[in-house]
């Protein structure tokens, strides 16, 4: 099955929708992702969409073993950064999905399509310490 977005104002992922991956397959079996996006166009009357990968996550793509995924061998399927949500940013620079921006110090790592704070989190954040990206001092706070 192939998975494809649905894009809005300022590159919004406003729907993810599924699809047969026999409709992606032009006349000699070729997978293209424009065929999809034609197909969508026709049935819903809506010409921003961009195909998505259901294992990508982080930049990495992953295969599902049992209940367990697990990093694939062929690291050329990562497709997109991450596996597009409702809510989330398509961003066409890095042509990939992300989430939006959490605080604006924050920085994005463009391989992984991840936003990352300028100060890494304490190495002591365990399940009974936690802590807080406070913006205007630009650190983590102890959570009491």
């Amino acid at each position: 099955m192939a998975h494809f977005a649905k894009i809005g104002l300022n590159s919004k992922v406003l729907q993810v929708i599924v699809i047969n991956d026999d409709i992606l397959k032009d006349s000699n079996g070729n997978i293209t992702e424009q065929l999809g996006i034609e197909y969508l166009t026709n049935l819903y009357g809506w010409s921003e969409w961009k195909q998505t990968s259901y294992n990508t996550r982080l930049g990495k793509y992953y295969k599902q073993i049992n209940n367990t995924y697990v990093l694939h061998e062929d690291q050329s399927k990562a497709f997109r950064k991450n596996f597009a949500c409702i809510g989330m940013i398509y961003d066409e620079t890095i042509n990939g999905f992300i989430d939006k921006q959490p605080y604006p110090s924050w920085i994005l790592n463009e391989d992984a399509g991840q936003w990352q704070p300028p100060v890494s989190i304490p190495t002591d954040s365990s399940i009974s310490v936690k802590y807080k990206w406070n913006e205007q001092t630009l650190s983590w706070d102890l959570i009491e």
